[in-house]
């Protein structure tokens, strides 16, 4: 049943801002070749990444978080291992850089800008949402969690302080 709520999930949310939107977007009507070059290649390689940090933190939510990150069917436990040891929101981040893919594939200003937008959003949804959600439901833990991770790019190590010279 975790499964079938999981693809359903994938479906709605990342389908749509990854597949339907952009395809709608983009004129459907219109056969649009694809870019060569690098400008393709990096696209490929931007949404095969994208696609593959998606999925890997989706099956962390099932596995570990015994959840999926869909807000009415939110995880049980907080999920920190997995791609979320270097970021907190890589699943957002696996999304932006497919969106990214797409428009050096698909050169197309409106695909830049809509990039844009979804991530303007999805900073707000965090922030406004999902953040205090979070601290509401795994409190201390998710604040140490915070500490620690960054919201959208890998923080630096903290290196261990130096001991004074004797």
């Amino acid at each position: 049943m975790l499964y079938l709520r999981i693809a359903a999930f994938a479906v709605v949310g990342p389908g749509t801002v990854m597949v339907w939107v952009p395809w709608c977007l983009m004129g459907h009507c219109h056969v649009r070749w694809p870019s060569s070059g690098i400008a393709g290649f990096a696209g490929m390689l931007l949404m095969l990444c994208g696609l593959l940090a998606l999925a890997w933190c989706v099956l962390d939510f099932a596995w570990r978080g015994k959840g999926t990150p869909a807000p009415i069917d939110p995880p049980k436990h907080l999920v920190k291992s997995g791609l979320y040891r270097f970021t907190r929101n890589p699943m957002y981040v696996g999304v932006l850089m497919t969106l990214c893919g797409e428009a050096l594939l698909w050169p197309s200003w409106t695909l830049v800008l809509y990039t844009a937008a979804i991530g303007a959003v999805f900073h707000l949804f965090i922030r406004a949402y999902e953040e205090p959600t979070l601290r509401r439901l795994f409190g201390e833990e998710y604040e140490r969690y915070c500490a620690e991770v960054g919201r959208w790019l890998p923080r630096r190590p903290q290196s261990a302080p130096t001991p004074p010279p004797q």
